[in-house]
């Protein structure tokens, strides 16, 4: 049997200890329901914006039991002062290992819910929350504190995701590789070390068709491997050869081009590649120097003769130039003061030379290296381009006599003839453009053999008398009629028509 306290055994007699038991009782459920901490409830209170006002109103409500005086010095359980710099260190220290400490257990005990959630160690007292006040006077709160900058330089740095460690692993095979390469993933390729993982890497990398992925595998092979080994290796894999030569072409890597080139034994892409290197040469001497040292090289029969000729019309050039720039500086020749030259002819093309020619040289004879017909004759330049080029210069300098010259032709008999190896509705057209007088249009119109072609060119370039008498020879007496209604009125154009329009001996088809 239990013996209770004396206050708490009912009297025998009846009195006053029954209201007093009550009392208590009442006192008691009075403390409870005045804690500040509650029980737990099921009520809707329970929300996280609830748990952040509680925890602040309990935060706040310690202040009546922290000492105020700021001249208190406060230590750890190591006996260091709270907020040393030494304290500080074995705080963050002890938090970093306490963190790992608990990882390690969560791996261990998957099944417990406390394992989940690891329990780091803060690196600051509760304490030191207290410690300062703000500019008021008063404490700071939980929240205010955990937002200060001066706590955050001391915060442990967040761990990122697994997930996100697992994009730069190196630990990756080589389709696997290939395809993050693909999605333009970063990827280090520097764990493929030995030759046969890098010939597979590339091979999957063909296998997928991707040019971009096949180049940048290219890239790390020309760097890791030796160039006798990757020219080896590439002869047997024929699409990354060819990427590989783009790449150097697009690159400029002329050394390594010509090696692998040699390797393959392609003596005519070498013998191209290293004639593409003028291109690069700016003076016309050294130019001149380096195709001449080119015209031995193992070209094709059509390149060579390509190179023999360009090499021969560099060298006109020099000549050209350095005799129309002294005749220019000198004030020798009228064609240069008044059309003084533009631009150096040097490195030009040879249509590019053959209209300058034309348009300063064009009276030259043959002989000399500055005539057109020279230049026609030694690089073999067909009619047609001749022509056009002759009647280009010749009309922009509105040279009609030679224009003329350019298409009259005589037969064996000495009769004279106009032929235009371009067809004349192209004259006309070149002549137009260089402003020529009507006079002169309506000469080469007439000329055009098409009669639908003829009229369309006479109406548009307003050649009145070519239409007029295309439709007096078509008999064509309504055309003629409705081409009336769009000449001047009283012109001579108008009087023309008239005059055909009443002449009895013209028959009119309607």
């Amino acid at each position: 049997m239990i013996d209770l306290p004396a206050q708490l055994v009912p009297s025998s007699s009846g009195g006053p200890a029954p209201s007093k038991m009550n009392r208590m009782k009442v006192d008691e459920e009075e403390y409870w329901h005045s804690s500040k901490c509650k029980a737990f409830t099921f009520e809707d209170e329970d929300d996280e914006l609830f748990q952040l006002k509680e925890s602040k109103r309990t935060v706040n409500s310690l202040r009546d039991i922290v000492d105020d005086d700021d001249d208190l010095e406060k230590f750890s359980w190591s006996g260091e002062p709270v907020g040393s710099i030494s304290w500080s260190i074995k705080e963050t220290a002890s938090s970093s290992s306490n963190t790992s400490e608990g990882r390690d257990f969560s791996g261990q005990k998957g099944s417990s819910s406390y394992g989940l959630f690891p329990k780091q160690a803060s690196s600051y007292s509760l304490s030191s929350f207290f410690k300062g006040r703000n500019k008021h006077g008063s404490f700071q709160s939980l929240s205010d504190a955990l937002t200060d900058t001066g706590f955050k330089n001391y915060a442990p740095e967040l761990r990122r995701p697994k997930a996100e460690y697992k994009e730069y692993s190196s630990d990756w095979s080589p389709k696997d590789t290939v395809r993050r390469l693909q999605r333009g993933k970063i990827c280090s390729l520097e764990r493929f070390r030995s030759l046969q993982d890098k010939l597979l890497l590339l091979d999957e990398a063909v296998a997928v068709h991707d040019g971009n992925v096949i180049t940048a595998i290219l890239i790390f092979l020309k760097r890791t491997l030796k160039k006798e080994i990757l020219f080896r290796e590439l002869e047997l894999r024929q699409v990354a050869l060819r990427h590989l030569i783009h790449f150097l072409k697009e690159t400029g890597d002329q050394k390594l081009l010509l090696d692998l080139l040699r390797f393959l034994d392609r003596t005519e892409e070498v013998a191209l590649t290293q004639y593409r290197e003028h291109l690069t040469i700016r003076d016309a001497d050294k130019r001149r120097e380096f195709l001449k040292g080119c015209i031995g090289l193992s070209f094709s029969l059509e390149d060579a003769a390509h190179v023999q000729d360009h090499y021969t019309l560099l060298e006109r050039q020099i000549i050209i130039e350095a005799s129309d720039k002294h005749l220019e500086s000198s004030g020798q020749a009228e064609i240069f003061r008044k059309y003084p030259r533009k631009a150096s002819i040097l490195n030009m093309p040879l249509v590019t030379t053959l209209f300058y020619s034309c348009f300063y040289h064009y009276t030259e004879t043959e002989g000399t290296f500055s005539s057109p017909t020279n230049l026609k004759k030694t690089f073999k330049i067909p009619d047609k381009q001749y022509v056009l080029t002759a009647l280009a210069a010749r009309a922009k300098l509105r040279a009609w006599h030679d224009v003329d010259a350019l298409f009259t032709t005589k037969n064996w008999l000495g009769y004279t003839k106009k032929k235009a190896p371009i067809g004349f509705h192209r004259v006309v057209e070149i002549l137009q453009r260089n402003n020529a007088p009507v006079q002169v249009l309506q000469e080469y119109v007439r000329l055009v053999e098409d009669v639908e072609t003829k009229l369309n060119l006479a109406m548009k370039y307003k050649c009145h008398d070519v239409v007029i008498d295309t439709h007096r020879d078509l008999k064509d007496r309504l055309q003629l009629m409705a081409y009336k209604c769009k000449v001047e009125r009283g012109s001579p154009a108008e009087e023309k028509i008239d005059s055909i329009l009443s002449n009895p001996q013209i028959r009119w088809k309607n």
